[in-house]
């Protein structure tokens, strides 16, 4: 019924789990992840709270290989699937025998792809091929993953939801959470593609990508991003249409004044003396 793949970026440590299935919002029932722990998802008919069990065994210190052994071993059913991604990279699955065909796992260096109640056997190759020829940071290459996995045919049944999450391979900080990445679409007919989108958006607002900002941004807030972008270019005109676009909307104005202070915004108002 779902499709995942988890990995961790050797580079950074980082740890990201992908997942498209049609079900409503599988962001909320098949991954589950912890700074500095690692990585499950929780597919098929597995008990929804195994994902904290499995965490708080990696926590633990238990291997991969044996969390999955405790929980193939205990099932009652025969249809759950898991995977367990380590923050070292180490991971293991499980794919129970009666779990939905076409259904399986593939496992690579510190990646696996798994997935049950598929449209053919090609998905699983194409998203670990995917994966493993991508570059990139790792929400894209997971990314990357989950649309190769939809092109080859994704679930059976069609479409309706998916998520991507990304941690630190490092424990959660008062000043840091380790949460990279949390984006979920729960309901579309084509999530894979939206969560693209959402991804591309905020890549927009981390690196301050104006322009972007200024096209797909919330209206009204998209003044704001046209401002700052005409500002980036020079643009004296440009910037005093989208400023007093802003001041038209109720209680923008009072907003700009009370952001005077902001160094992005006084690099709008020096244009405009």
């Amino acid at each position: 019924m779902t499709f995942s793949v988890v990995a961790r970026d050797p580079a950074t440590g980082d740890l990201g789990i992908a997942v498209s299935s049609c079900i409503l919002a599988v962001g909320r029932a098949v991954p589950r992840a912890r700074p500095g722990v690692g990585v499950v998802a929780v597919q098929a008919r597995s008990p929804r709270g195994l994902g904290g069990v499995l965490l708080t065994g990696l926590a633990e210190g238990t291997a991969p290989a044996v969390l999955v052994r405790r929980a193939a071993h205990a099932a009652e059913d025969a249809d759950r699937q898991l995977a367990v991604l380590s923050r070292t990279g180490e991971i293991a699955a499980d794919t129970g025998p009666g779990a939905f065909p076409v259904s399986g796992h593939l496992l690579g260096d510190g990646v696996g792809v798994q997935g049950n109640m598929l449209a053919s056997d090609e998905v699983l190759p194409a998203m670990l091929a995917a994966f493993t020829g991508g570059t990139g940071a790792l929400p894209d290459r997971l990314l990357a993953a989950l649309t190769a996995g939809q092109d080859a045919g994704g679930d059976l049944r069609g479409r309706q939801s998916a998520a991507l999450l990304v941690v630190s391979g490092e424990p959660e900080t008062e000043e840091d959470d380790g949460v990279r990445v949390d984006l979920r679409v729960d309901d579309s007919a084509d999530p894979v593609a939206q969560l693209r989108m959402l991804r591309n958006l905020q890549r927009a607002y981390a690196e301050r990508d104006y322009d972007t900002l200024a096209v797909f941004a919330p209206e009204g807030a998209r003044d704001l991003y046209a401002a700052l972008a005409a500002s980036r270019r020079g643009d004296r005109a440009g910037a005093r249409t989208a400023l007093e676009a802003m001041r038209t909307r109720p209680d923008w104005a009072a907003w700009l004044t009370a952001m005077a202070g902001d160094q992005r915004l006084a690099g709008v108002s020096r244009l405009l003396d």
